[in-house]
């Protein structure tokens, strides 16, 4: 189905849940006679990263699971959607949206890759070295005109392992380029690829199996269930920090157990 732009705002504007949007009520402070707003993190991505809803249970996105890794006051507003390119995700408007909301001061972070490489699909298909980095400067560009600190982030890593049990990159040249495009552009980058490579193989081949959707039904191994949701926003929120884009007070729980309990799945 296509939809408008005006559709596409519409309809993602409405669609963030308020217990995703924010995680708490912003605080204020007065300096100079002025509030001081607290920033927003906006997310564009993917499915791995996007809000699930109640009939994709236990299907969960990292971008669930990253508000309880920051403290209360820091709001994330989750824009990934599944299926979408950096290329799809502009052409249907949703940049346009997060754009429209997004403030000084805030955080736009970016990933895509998963869903860019699909050749045979040209409403989503870019090339790493070329249109994949043209459309990743919309971001970059777009978000610094609004006084909004842009943040590239790797594709997270499926679960792959050849028979030696070694973790496996499948994204291709896609992370080299989003490196370069960062490094090019003195953006920041959160490398989640070699990060969520590293983790899946200190976990091992089965282990693994209980980070990503394995059901009886279905044997998913690039979407996450909630303990995968859960480590994958961790590696999200010790890189902010560790890259200084957050201030340690501005994180939480890093160290600590979250309940798979704390994850709701909202009716669509």
């Amino acid at each position: 189905m296509s939809l408008t732009r005006r559709q596409v705002t519409t309809a993602a504007l409405a669609a963030v849940p308020l217990a995703v949007a924010a995680t708490g009520p912003a605080s204020a402070a007065l300096s100079s006679g002025r509030v001081r707003r607290e920033p927003t993190v906006y997310l564009a991505g993917d499915s791995t990263a996007a809000q699930k809803y109640a009939d994709a249970r236990p299907e969960t996105g990292w971008g669930m699971a990253l508000p309880f890794f920051l403290r209360t006051g820091l709001k994330v507003s989750n824009h990934a959607v599944n299926g979408r390119s950096s290329k799809s995700f502009i052409d249907e408007g949703r940049l346009d949206v997060v754009l429209g909301a997004i403030r000084p001061g805030d955080f736009l972070i970016v990933q895509f890759g998963h869903n860019d490489s699909k050749v045979a699909d040209p409403t989503r298909y870019t090339e790493p070295w070329t249109t994949y980095q043209d459309h990743l400067r919309q971001y970059i560009d777009g978000a610094r005109a609004r006084g909004a600190r842009p943040v590239l982030a790797t594709s997270v890593e499926r679960r792959k392992f050849d028979a030696g049990g070694v973790a496996q990159p499948t994204h291709g040249a896609y992370p080299a380029a989003m490196r370069a495009l960062a490094q090019e552009e003195r953006a920041a980058l959160l490398d989640i690829q070699a990060l969520s490579l590293a983790l899946w193989q200190k976990l091992g081949v089965e282990e693994t199996k209980k980070y990503f959707n394995w059901t009886e039904t279905e044997q998913d191994n690039t979407h996450f269930n909630p303990p995968g949701a859960i480590a994958v926003a961790r590696l999200v929120a010790s890189e902010l920090l560790r890259r200084r884009m957050l201030a340690p007070r501005d994180v939480r729980r890093l160290n600590e157990t979250v309940p798979d309990s704390w994850l709701t799945w909202p009716q669509a």
